[in-house]
């Protein structure tokens, strides 16, 4: 199995090329005079962005690490560059996997190329290629607002708060202050 192994990169960002409605979305890692790019679906960058969070909140919970898991990204780190050039797709990511690793306080991202399902047999999926990054919690955390952020991109914004719409609905924070997963307050205006 080939593998793009980048511990750590010099650069590991999400990033998309064309407008909203038809961008195509990828992952790069640069790193010792490599370049390294992948591409992959807006979901997939979301699932990533949102599992990332998820694993950073319960390492820091969990106060297993031995360096400091920032809460928020670090405004040092923060990464608006667009993607390097040229953008040469290595291959697209099929599945893609998340780990923390407690020896050396790194989060570990893999993405495994997509294959022809009906063509491809269990034993032979070590034939894909795999694209593996080792990032610190603080790379990570900047690599997750940046990528949230790509995401949210596209999407129109609330006319009460600008914020942008959300998949799974949005409830405005200016609608008479409530927050939460439903509008009906039970006694409110619009």
């Amino acid at each position: 199995m080939p593998v793009f192994d980048y511990d750590p990169p010099e650069r590991f960002v999400a990033g998309a090329v064309g407008q909203p409605g038809s961008r195509t979305f990828f992952l790069q890692a640069r790193g010792q005079g490599r370049l390294t790019t992948v591409a992959l679906e807006k979901f997939q960058v979301a699932a990533l962005a949102d599992r990332l969070d998820q694993l950073l909140d319960e390492v820091l919970r969990r106060g297993e690490a031995g360096v400091p898991v920032p809460a928020v990204a670090p405004a040092a780190l923060a990464d608006n560059a667009p993607l390097d050039v040229p953008i040469s797709e290595d291959f697209r990511v099929g599945t893609m996997a998340l780990a923390w690793d407690p020896e050396a306080d790194q989060v570990v991202i893999e993405a495994q190329e997509a294959g022809v399902e009906e063509e491809i047999e269990p034993s032979s999926s070590a034939d894909l290629t795999v694209l593996r990054v080792h990032i610190s919690p603080s790379a990570a955390r900047a690599f997750t607002k940046r990528a949230m952020a790509l995401v949210a991109a596209g999407r129109p914004p609330c006319p009460l708060c600008a914020q942008p719409l959300d998949v799974e609905g949005h409830i405005c924070v200016r609608l008479n202050g409530y927050r939460g997963s439903s509008a009906s307050s039970g006694g409110g205006g619009e």
